[in-house]
């Protein structure tokens, strides 16, 4: 996926390129200080992806993206949260509040890839989960169940654990409804890899999974999942 970066702040850009740097599927082709010498580029070059700044001097990113003629997509950078609903009129992506880490920075980029494949009718199968300093990539197939502590998950796989620090809201965000329920307040599970149901747990493998009392309607879903 091929992006570039606007933002008149110099050491803004240093942050966007360096968490570029760790994102596998992503490349960081150019970044401006000015968006108007953006414009020549974005003409004469294939971009997916802008990381734009929405205050600047010269010209807002939100008027900056009325002025091209053919978008890629957006995802706004900012340190200013009120501008969070005009950027998310734009339909953009992504509304990355400045100082944002790298997990928040690689859920955007995984949205966006999420976009971009689904507009050309490829179905991603995997995601890219951020462990320590690394992104691993882990196909859907192979999860088996999420289990949430704190701000951290583990990912239970079918041959080990992956610990990511991260939300449940952030990974149900880049998990496909489809493959995918959360069951409890501290657990996702994958439709699929259900053994056993009972009233008020699922097993995967041996594991138990108990049902949170808000989410007795995951059984229901569970269960016409499996039917199908």
């Amino acid at each position: 996926m091929i992006a570039i970066a606007i933002d008149d702040e110099p050491k803004a850009l240093e942050v966007i390129q360096f968490h570029a740097t760790k994102i596998p599927f992503l490349t960081l082709k150019a970044s401006f200080t000015d968006a108007f010498e953006a414009i020549p580029y974005l003409q004469n070059n294939k971009v997916d992806l802008i990381f734009l700044d929405i205050k600047m001097p010269d010209i807002s990113g939100i008027d900056f993206v009325h002025c091209l003629q053919k978008v890629p997509m957006i995802i706004f950078t900012t340190a200013y949260s009120e501008y969070a609903v005009q950027g998310f009129e734009l339909d953009a992506i992504d509304y990355l509040l400045k100082p944002f880490s790298l997990a928040r920075f690689t859920k955007a980029c995984n949205k966006a890839l999420a976009a971009k494949e689904s507009k050309e009718g490829n179905e991603r199968d995997f995601i890219f989960i951020k462990t320590g300093y690394e992104e691993e990539k882990v196909f859907f197939d192979d999860i088996l169940y999420i289990e949430a502590e704190g701000n951290y998950l583990t990912f239970f796989l079918k041959n080990k654990k992956l610990l990511s620090r991260q939300t449940m809201i952030e990974a149900l965000q880049i998990l496909p409804e489809k493959y995918f329920v959360r069951v409890h307040r501290s657990y996702i599970i994958a439709y699929q890899k259900v053994s056993k149901i009972t009233r008020q747990s699922v097993f995967i493998q041996a594991t138990e999974i108990p049902i949170g009392a808000s989410y007795e309607e995951s059984l229901s879903l569970i269960k016409d999942k499996l039917k199908t």
